[in-house]
């Protein structure tokens, strides 16, 4: 058991050496991947529809 608090307390200690972002460094950040998974959405979505009426029109 003295090994468990051990480590917890040196991953206590190593998280307080770590530069956390600020609020609007956050902020940001989850905006840029919000807009790229949008993006990457919207892409992917047309792509589908482009190769899928390509498929069927060689079926046919």
């Amino acid at each position: 058991m003295g090994a468990v608090r051990t480590f917890f307390d040196e991953v206590r200690q190593e998280l307080k050496k770590c530069a956390w972002p600020t609020w609007g460094e956050l902020q940001e950040s989850t905006m840029v991947v919000v807009v790229s998974v949008v993006i990457l959405t919207v892409f992917v979505g047309i792509s589908d529809l482009v190769l899928n009426s390509v498929l069927q029109l060689v079926v046919r």
